[in-house]
This record gives C-alpha cells, sequence and structure tokens, in this order.
C-alpha cells in the first residue's frame, strides 16, 4: 500500500503539472507569441504503450519548456521543482536537454496482477518522448543508481529486446520502473508487468489503443492545433469509481484544448454505439430571448424547445456524467441550480412537466447574483409557441392552489402580473396595549409580456431592470460577444458563465471549488467566463465545446 501510494503521489505531482502548465501557461504565452505555440503532433504517439482498455490517458503535445514566458511568475520552475525534489534530479541538468515534444500519463489497468483477492492495484505508465536517446538512457541509469544509493534493490532484465529497471524499495520510497524504449520514448511505470505490457501492446498492435474502433473514431474528431487532449473509457472509469450506471449512452470520450486569440477551447467528443438526437434543430445565430437577459446576468442558459430535453442526447450525458462523478445526478443538480430547486418546493411545481414543457420555441434563463445575497435573482424567458397560453394558466392555478394570489401591476407603463403571498408581521408594544399586527405582501414571482415573449422573473427589482435597460442587454456585453464568436455555428445553445460575477455564488454552492482554484491559481487568476455549448451533426457523437475567456489580471 505505501508503494502504491507513494507512485500515485508522483503521478498525481505530474499530472497537476502538465495541467497547469497546459491550462495556465497557454493565454500567457499565446498573448506574446502566438505563432510559435503549436502543437508538434496531432496525437500522442505514446498511445501505442496504451491498452485500448485503459480507463485514461492525458497528453500534452509540446514541449514544457515553450511556456518559459510563466518563468516571470516562477510558476513552471516551482513546479519542476517540487516534482523532483524527493528523487534528487535536477530538470534543466538531467531531464531538459533529452525532453521531446510529448508528455503522456495513463492509467493503464485498473488490476496490476487482476488478483481481486489482494486488494486493487492501479497500474500507471508515464511516457516522455526524447529526442536524444542517449542523453536520455545516461538519465534513466542516474536515477536508478540515486536510488539505489537510498537504500533500494534493483533489478535489472531484458524484456524483448528493451532493457527495464525497477527496484524493490524501502517502504518510505516509491516503487518504480523505468525503461528506454527505441528512439522515441522513456518510459516509467509503478510496477515492472505494466512496462511489460506496454512493449507487448506495440509488438502486438491489436492490443494497443490505436487499434481501438472508438479511439481511433474520436481521433478523427481532433481540432487542428490541438496542444492537449485526454482520452477516457467511460465504461471502464464508471468501473474504476466502482460506479453501476443506470444508463450508459457514451462509450468514450476525447477532449482537446485548443488556443484561441481570446482564451482557451476545450473542445470534447463523446461517443455511442447508438443513435443520438439534438432536442432541436440547430440554430444558426444566438436566440432573440437573450434580449431580455441583463448584462449583469451571472449565468446565462439559451437554446429552443425544452419540451423534449429529457429525451435529449444532452440530458442522457448529463444524466450518465453526473451519475459517474457524483453517483447520483441529484445532488450536483440540487447544488447548481438551487434557484430553481428553491421555486420548485415553494411552488409544489415540477419543472420539467409544468413548465419546460409547454416550452417549444427559444428560451433564456438567466441568474444575476448580489454580493449582500445568498440567492441570486432569477429571469425565464420563453418564446410564444403553441401550449404557451395553456401553460401559463396551468401555473395561476398552481400558484392559487398554494394561496398565493395573483396580482395586476404597472412598471413603466408596462403591465405586470405578480404572485404574491400575505404574511403577517408582530411588533411588541406596551403590555397594557398588546401586540401590533400588519400584513405584508411578499412577491414569489412576477410574468409580463414583451414584443413575442413571455418574460418570468424572481423580484421587481430584476423586472424593472429588464424593462428599464432594454439597451444594455447580455447580446450588447462584448465579453459574451468574444465568448460565443469562439463557439462554432450552427449549434444548440450556450451556457454563459461570467466568473467575475458568479465566483462567490460557486464557491459557496460547491465547496470543492476553492480546492481548485488553488491548484489552478494563474488560470483562475486570469478567467473571466466561460462558456458551454454542443454542436455537430453526427447522430453517432455528441460534440461540444467550453471556452475559457481570459484575460490579464
Amino acid at each position: 500500500m505505501n508503494r502504491q501510494r507513494s507512485f500515485i503521489g508522483f503521478i498525481v505531482a505530474g499530472a497537476i503539472a502538465l495541467l497547469v502548465i497546459a491550462i495556465a501557461g497557454f493565454y500567457w504565452f499565446f498573448a506574446k507569441n502566438p505563432a510559435n505555440l503549436i502543437a508538434s503532433t496531432p496525437q500522442p504517439n505514446a498511445a501505442i504503450f496504451v491498452s485500448k482498455l485503459s480507463p485514461a490517458m492525458v497528453s500534452l503535445l509540446t514541449n514544457p519548456d515553450r511556456l518559459q514566458v510563466l518563468e516571470r511568475e516562477e510558476e513552471l520552475s516551482k513546479l519542476k521543482t517540487s516534482l523532483f525534489a524527493k528523487s534528487g534530479i535536477d530538470y534543466k541538468q538531467d531531464i531538459q536537454p533529452w525532453l521531446g515534444n510529448e508528455i503522456t500519463l495513463a492509467i493503464t489497468t485498473l488490476d496490476i496482477d487482476r488478483d481481486p483477492e489482494n486488494g486493487q492495484q492501479l497500474g500507471y505508465l508515464l511516457a516522455l518522448a526524447t529526442k536524444q536517446p542517449e542523453k536520455s538512457r545516461e538519465f534513466v541509469e542516474l536515477l536508478f543508481s540515486k536510488r539505489a544509493l537510498a537504500g533500494a534493490n534493483l533489478a535489472v532484465e531484458q524484456y524483448k529486446g528493451v532493457k527495464l529497471i525497477s527496484d524493490n524499495s524501502q517502504p518510505e520510497q516509491d516503487l518504480l520502473a523505468g525503461a528506454v524504449v527505441g528512439e522515441g520514448f522513456v518510459l516509467f511505470a509503478n510496477d515492472p508487468k505494466v512496462l511489460r505490457d506496454a512493449i507487448n501492446n506495440v509488438q502486438a498492435p491489436d492490443l494497443n489503443l490505436t487499434s481501438s474502433p472508438e479511439y481511433q473514431k474520436a481521433s478523427k474528431e481532433l481540432p487542428k492545433g490541438g496542444l492537449a487532449i485526454a482520452f477516457l473509457n467511460l465504461p471502464i472509469v464508471a468501473k474504476w469509481q466502482g460506479l453501476e450506471l443506470p444508463e450508459q449512452t457514451y462509450n468514450s470520450e476525447i477532449i482537446s484544448l485548443v488556443l484561441n486569440p481570446k482564451g482557451l477551447l476545450a473542445e470534447t467528443t463523446f461517443l455511442t454505439s447508438s443513435e443520438i438526437f439534438p432536442p432541436s434543430p440547430p440554430l444558426s445565430k444566438p436566440v432573440g430571448a437573450l434580449q431580455y437577459i441583463p448584462a449583469s446576468a451571472g449565468l446565462a442558459i439559451s437554446g429552443s424547445n425544452l419540451s423534449n430535453l429529457g429525451d435529449s442526447d444532452l440530458a442522457k450525458l448529463w444524466k450518465q456524467a453526473t451519475a459517474t462523478i457524483y453517483g447520483s445526478e441529484e445532488d450536483v443538480v440540487s447544488r447548481l441550480a438551487k434557484p430553481l430547486v428553491d421555486v420548485q418546493k415553494r411552488w409544489g411545481i415540477n419543472l420539467p412537466e409544468d413548465i419546460f414543457s409547454w416550452v417549444q420555441g427559444e428560451y433564456a434563463i438567466a441568474l444575476l447574483p448580489e454580493k449582500e445575497q445568498t440567492t441570486p435573482h432569477w429571469i425565464f424567458v420563453a418564446e410564444k409557441s403553441e401550449g404557451v397560453e395553456q401553460g401559463i394558466a396551468r401555473l395561476d392555478a398552481i400558484a392559487s392552489s398554494n394561496g398565493l394570489s395573483i396580482n395586476p401591476l404597472t412598471i413603466d407603463k408596462q403591465k405586470i402580473s405578480a404572485w404574491t403571498e400575505l404574511t403577517t408581521a408582530t411588533k411588541k408594544t406596551d403590555a397594557k396595549e398588546g401586540a401590533s399586527f400588519s400584513i405584508e405582501t411578499k412577491v414569489l414571482g412576477l410574468r409580463t409580456t414583451l414584443g413575442n415573449y413571455e418574460i418570468f422573473t424572481s423580484d421587481l427589482e430584476t423586472m424593472d431592470e429588464i424593462l428599464t435597460t432594454k439597451d444594455n442587454s447580455i447580446i450588447d456585453n462584448p465579453n459574451f460577444k468574444d465568448s460565443i464568436a469562439a463557439i462554432p455555428l450552427p449549434n444548440q445553445g450556450y451556457i454563459y458563465l461570467d466568473w467575475i460575477k458568479s465566483q462567490n455564488l460557486l464557491e459557496r454552492q460547491v465547496p470543492i471549488l476553492k480546492l481548485v482554484e488553488v491548484l489552478g491559481k494563474p488560470f483562475f487568476n486570469n478567467l473571466r467566463s466561460l462558456t458551454v455549448s454542443s454542436y455537430g451533426t453526427d447522430t453517432r457523437s455528441l460534440k461540444g465545446g467550453v471556452f475559457f475567456q481570459l484575460g490579464n489580471s
């Protein structure tokens, strides 16, 4: 257990370094020298060492030293130093001279010896491209000689023409195996068997990841210029997490990081063997409902046709993804969509049945966070279509059955309907006079009609903002324009999150986010917004992207 845990720490440190370098450094380098930062290879060459049954693989497809702009904040130096501190290795002297243009990390197997009785021991493989094989061999010899001096017992074997070195480490050290394979790669693993399997995968091509039909299809979806990619075998990832998914729609996922002049696009494709269908025809431009969302919104979701959302490819992906991460989709929904969950509870409604079912045209949903409030204001805009009037009448009936009143109001000559609740407030006075009572009206929601849209809000202030700032909507916001410009058209709409406005709210709802921010500090310090969308027309895959808009802090 100590050996496995120790090596896991080594791999995790490498993974964190890889991701921080690959994400945090991209914007800074690109802003100064965009022509020089391009992927050296279109996809990872080290995939030939990885089994097609591997749960996960992540690769950086450029040399990390090409991101030297991070040196001004000493971030890159700190990462390199911390990663190799315990090994006594000097990165600049021992690794930099031979390190090539690819670093790949993979979980190769869920159990190295395939014996469930002695527990599960994951197999880890780290592949480093080398441009000077002799120097890399010298490095491997140096690394293991230092370990031998520290008390490890070394073992050397020849396996199919490759020299493998491993050690029987002391409990406080990492169990490590290493080899230089051919003229291209240096391999490290947490067990010699992992290295032997990697060599077998090269010599028997039908065993490795590049022979997998899923991986071959996923690779064709990679955009040009991706600087880092990740590939996930989703059923095996679920098994790794000990989960039995109620619905397994998607078999694999590939993610690619691509630079943009305004930020970073993480493009992903989910693959399935069954046909999938989008909830509605793709949109060739942003929906008109966004014109009623104020520029102050921290979160905006837009698209068309919510009536069949539950049976769509997006819904199936949501169920599978959240079940894989949380074990259930309910927890993440209740955290991230708390204002909408509160509305359901307060009104006694079911959103899919009582609202989404009659929204067949365009829609927009927005949250407007305020520093003083833990619960943000909300807006819901729905295009008029068949069934809208009946749907609103049903909402009125539900409101009445729950003791709410429907009252007409006027704001800036605009007719408004308000769902209100009467409450009593008591105030203690002189003992002789007793207590005094007052009746207060609490607004739980408002509705109005503007043009061809029905607009619902949580409070008077938000409705007033919509009516009085018609020329200051989110579609006029330069940041929003830049973000959606990075998303290909046509698409299924957008989820836009203004990080600056929503950070405090998100940290309250998802506490683990604070830890993620610490690990990725250079990235989050420059994050301005993120935009999510799905696009593509293949009925056997779901393609989409997340655009991270970055700026100088």
